[in-house]
């Protein structure tokens, strides 16, 4: 051990004998601070605007655009190479090789003489990055600091890395220059490698593996699992290992097999080790954030332990779908999106069909315009060619079929998740984001865990449908396949309920909506009959069918009144209602103080107001209510033709904080009761759940209310601990002084210190 310490020492002693390792010290606190001041100088800014700001320290070190620390990783491998080049190269190029084999101290000795002085440099740099975690202590109210310090762990393992690369690659030349491209040449290789031979199995998880690409990335986020901790480390033994056996070549006298067959072993052993070290039933995690963001929400961990047989997934590929995420070369990212759940399910397997078959969608058109004249299998043979994937592992039609049927799914890339014999479907979306989050991952596990919520809409009376994508309607809301916040992405069954003498039992939620006729006599036995015996659900109707609606509504006490909104807006029609949430409203969801706190608005186009009283035993609360600013009541006639409607108290007119959604409760055979009633059905139809002008929080709102319809069921509240890193400690002038510390008098320090040394170094 001394003689590795005496190495290191030396080694140290000449690179700060040389311009080389001041130079790059100084750069490299100079660029990060650069860096670092003007994220400071951005979101001090943002301060002084009163913006909102949240989770600093993300955005601060680990935003995987402008965060200090990615900036780090993107640019750490630039400074090594200038170090490593003349680690072994320097003593060929001066001929003390030879004298180093000869000499009593053993090869590996010097190997790791000379990499200790790498890995102390390191923690120079590291020690810089401890600066910057220290100024953001500072610079930031309730900084992470575990946080922070992960990004440093995995920074420093990557610097280690890439020392063990460079010192390998010095001792093959005496060329300093040659050795520090020949560095970056290995770096690129190793970046590039993870996307090699992704078509061919276990040749795939191995070339991912040997992948550096975004490695130290999870920890600068906040992850560190032993998967990338034993990478790091492996690939520092093998080139390490690398390194000693060219020194064992130079000084044994041996044929080419002998060698070759030392490098190939150790390459196979660092390989397995590798490929088992990944695998997730020998992975372990360590969540360093402060609000555990990189776990699974409590909820989604209390869904997983309810599982009694292992998960399955099984991703259906249709080569002609534009959604293809599943494809061979894609496959390793595909299993690291569900990471987070393999981290607590490792026996969870992922299998994967391909197939060929006509999807709904303009994507396939496009193919069978750039193939003209050819059938589907011809243009699935030159797809699968283009994209370098062997054809026969595509399915044709005629096969397909006999697997499963996607025809009610529209031949799109569709997940179908199974546990023990209970299967479901997990869908991607036609949003900016595709792929589902933990909300829609969880609510399709619980639906193989639970029953799930069958919704039922009463139809016979010409009411709201969810079968048609027509503006009032509610296919969006309820049974829209590719859109995220519908019923069923959501965990919920939805299905119409005929007219008849009984709701069926397997009903949890009965919506009626909007229904232009009296229900008949046995129809509305049925409806009090499921309402007296306690089932929740919501009632909607429309002004001017207050006949229609009233009768339903007795039981609860509540009545449509007479009349409808009004609201004054040179931009919208005056039936164009925006309501606010009540203040009672966070006893149906705990969300809705915080969107009232950020006035969020409803839109309730063409509604109207309730009446209610307690005499019926319900505990009723206004959920929505009028803004009296600029909305009253109108009980008289309105003129279809006037452009504008101004607010007449003498025919009648009432500025009020009329309710026009109510929640209802009561305690009824032997569980709590919840119902909704709404003197609009707008609010979550089609238009308005994708309403962007004016921006408006429909589905979110009504996602909530039929969560709290569910007695919290579905859809899955994912919702972290809020992070309270949402302020700066300092102004402008604060920031100036941090410049000036991380811009100027650091460096100054070290530039002061390396060149009394080297004066020092030349006086003697």
């Amino acid at each position: 051990m001394r003689k590795i310490l005496r190495i290191a020492k030396l080694e140290l002693a000449t690179m700060f004998y040389s311009p080389i390792a001041w130079l790059v010290l100084i750069v490299f606190i100079i660029q990060t601070g650069i860096d670092f001041t003007d994220q400071l100088r951005n979101f001090e800014v943002r301060q002084q605007m009163h913006q909102l700001l949240h989770l600093l320290t993300f955005r601060i070190f680990a935003d995987p655009n402008f965060g200090l620390f990615t900036l780090v990783q993107n640019k750490i491998y630039l400074y090594i190479p200038l170090l490593t080049m003349g680690l072994m190269s320097r003593e060929r190029s001066a001929g003390t090789i030879k004298l180093l084999l000869s000499s009593p101290v053993r090869l590996g000795e010097i190997i790791a003489g000379k990499y200790l002085a790498m890995m102390l440099y390191g923690l120079l740099l590291a020690g810089v990055m401890l600066i910057f975690v220290l100024c953001g202590q500072i610079a930031i109210a309730s900084f992470d600091l575990s946080y922070a310090l992960s990004g440093v762990i995995g920074l420093y393992l990557l610097i280690c890395t890439y020392s063990a690369i460079g010192l390998f690659m010095s001792s093959l030349t005496s060329y300093q220059v040659v050795a520090a491209i020949s560095t970056l040449v290995v770096f690129a290789f190793l970046s590039y490698i993870g996307d090699v031979w992704q078509n061919i199995d276990f040749v795939r998880d191995l070339t991912y593996f040997l992948s550096i690409s975004g490695r130290s990335y999870k920890m600068i986020t906040g992850l560190i699992s032993t998967r990338d901790v034993f990478y790091f480390v492996i690939i520092i033994v093998m080139f390490l290992g690398f390194s000693l056996l060219k020194l064992l070549g130079e000084r044994e006298k041996g044929g080419g097999w002998l060698k070759a067959g030392r490098y190939a072993g150790l390459v196979c052993t660092c390989l397995l080790l590798g490929y088992g070290s990944s695998r997730p039933s020998m992975t372990g995690y360590i969540d360093m954030t402060g609000n555990k963001a990189n776990s699974l929400s409590e909820k989604s961990l209390k869904v997983i332990r309810q599982l009694r047989f292992p998960l399955e997934i099984t991703t259906y590929v249709n080569l002609f779908d534009i959604y293809n995420y599943g494809l061979p070369s894609d496959r390793n990212p595909d299993m690291d999106r569900f990471e987070q759940y393999t981290r607590f399910l490792p026996d969870l397997t992922m299998k994967y069909v391909y197939y060929y078959d006509k999807p709904d969608a303009a994507h396939y058109e496009g193919l069978r315009n750039s193939f003209p004249g050819m059938d589907d299998s011809t243009i699935a043979r030159k797809s699968a060619a283009a994209n370098k994937i062997p054809f026969k592992l595509f399915h044709p039609p005629s096969e397909m079929n006999k697997i499963i049927d996607l025809a009610p799914e529209e031949h799109r890339f569709i997940r179908q998740l199974q546990a023990g014999d209970r299967k479901t479907f997990l869908r991607i979306y036609n949003d900016t984001k595709h792929l589902p989050n933990e909300e829609e991952i969880t609510a399709a596990i619980k639906r193989l865990v639970v029953t799930p919520v069958k919704i039922g809409f009463l139809s016979g009376n010409n009411e709201r449908t969810m079968y048609k994508a027509g503006d009032q309607d509610y296919k969006i809301s309820t049974i829209q396949q590719d859109f995220r916040y519908s019923l069923i992405n959501q965990g919920f069954d939805v299905v119409t309920v005929a007219p008849g003498a009984k709701i069926p039992d397997d009903i949890d939620i009965l919506v009626i909506a909007d229904p232009k006729w009296r229900l008949d006599p046995v129809t509305m036995t049925a409806v009090q009959a499921y309402i007296a015996k306690g089932g929740n659900g919501m009632i909607a109707g429309e002004p001017g069918k207050q006949e229609v609606v009233n009768p339903l509504l007795l039981p609860f006490g509540v009545h449509m009144a007479e009349g409808r909104l009004i609201r004054q807006s040179k931009d919208f029609a005056p039936d164009f209602i925006l309501t606010q949430l009540g203040a009672k409203a966070g006893k149906v969801s705990d969300l809705f103080p915080e969107l009232a706190a950020i006035e969020s608005v409803i839109s309730m186009p063409g509604a109207g107001t309730l009446g209610y009283s307690d005499s019926a035993g319900f505990d009723i609360t206004p959920v929505l209510v009028a803004n009296p600013r600029n909305t009253w009541i109108r009980t008289g006639p309105i003129d279809p033709d006037s452009s504008e409607i101004r607010y007449d108290p003498a025919a009648g007119d009432i500025k009020t904080s009329a309710p026009t959604l109510l929640s209802l409760t009561r305690q009824q055979a032997g569980k709590e009761q919840r119902f909704i009633v709404a003197a609009d059905a707008d609010f979550f139809s089609n238009s308005e759940a994708t309403r962007r002008e004016p921006y408006t929080l429909n589905f979110r709102f009504s996602l909530q209310l039929f969560s709290w319809l569910s007695n919290g069921e579905f859809p899955i509240d994912t919702r972290t601990k809020e992070t309270e890193d949402i302020k700066l400690n300092i102004d402008k002038k604060g920031v100036v002084v941090f410049k000036i510390f991380l811009l100027g008098i650091l460096p100054l320090l070290l530039l002061t210190a390396g060149a009394i040394l080297l004066i020092k170094r030349r006086s003697y």
